[in-house]
């Protein structure tokens, strides 16, 4: 695919995809929805991406759907993704429960990082709040933005946001779309940590090089799915399927490879 408003580069075992639309703050069209359905299916196919970072290019991160197409819904009637038909379908047939838009981001086999560098919203904050790690600049404006468009809460993010950062302070953004800031994000629990801008990419790509070196990408990928498999079942099953897995990959080459480079004082060689 060409890509036109999404930059997508690996190096280091590390996926990196900016939202490219800088003139319009990174806002989100019928066309970046395309391309990140499929860069995000080539980054969890590609045997040698461990880990994915998702970031802006220029002053925001996602300014939400670009007003162009919110024009659009109005003057047709009624609500166009503007997207064409099929769709890729990174994460589909993982788990019934993520075989759809935006839930699918659970069935990517490789951790995410949001490295949200500046505004986002709606669809910017929903992004965000997808990701499996989230890092922000400080003083970034956050919002969920929808009821000034008489829009319901959208994409599923009345069951994450909750699920983030509890009912209390969910209900609250979620009701008012009010705007907020990274550091009140950071102290709801939103964010795993807030940084001075110039800091923000710097240690984003430190900490995704660390997993790509330093954990198993086995183990990233089974452990991630556990997390999301776990939001649907209760403790008995959880166990019984962490005890199933432990059994399986503690026989595959990785464990033993782990387990020599942690006797040798080493970096392990991971296989995948």
């Amino acid at each position: 695919m060409e890509l036109k408003t999404i930059k997508y580069e690996v190096a280091d075992h590390i996926a990196t995809l900016t939202l490219s639309r800088p003139h319009r703050m990174n806002a989100w069209t019928g066309r970046m929805h395309t391309e990140y359905r499929w860069v995000l299916a080539e980054a969890d196919k590609d045997p040698d991406v461990r880990v994915i970072i998702l970031t802006g290019e220029g002053r925001a991160f996602c300014a939400g759907a670009d007003t162009a197409a919110l024009e659009g819904h109005a003057e047709k009637g009624g609500y166009d993704p503007g997207t064409p038909d099929p769709l890729a379908e990174p994460g589909f047939g993982v788990r019934d429960e993520f075989d759809a838009s935006w839930a699918f981001h659970f069935g990517i086999s490789k951790p995410i990082i949001a490295a949200i560098n500046g505004p986002a919203a709606g669809v910017g904050l929903v992004l965000a709040c997808y990701a499996d790690l989230r890092f922000a600049a400080e003083g970034v404006k956050l919002t969920t933005a929808h009821g000034r468009f008489n829009f319901p809460a959208e994409f599923g993010l009345s069951w994450v946001l909750p699920r983030l950062i509890g009912l209390t302070h969910a209900n609250d953004l979620l009701l008012s779309s009010r705007v907020f800031l990274s550091e009140e994000a950071y102290e709801m629990g939103m964010l795993n940590k807030v940084l001075p801008k110039d800091e923000l990419m710097p240690h984003v790509q430190a900490y995704a090089k660390n997993l790509a070196e330093n954990v198993a990408p086995g183990s990233l990928r089974a452990t991630k799915l556990q997390i999301y498999s776990d939001q649907h079942r209760d403790i008995a099953s959880s166990v019984h399927h962490a005890d199933e897995l432990l059994n399986a990959m503690s026989r595959e080459p990785d464990y033993t490879e782990g387990l020599k480079a942690f006797m040798e004082k080493r970096k392990a060689d991971w296989k995948g």
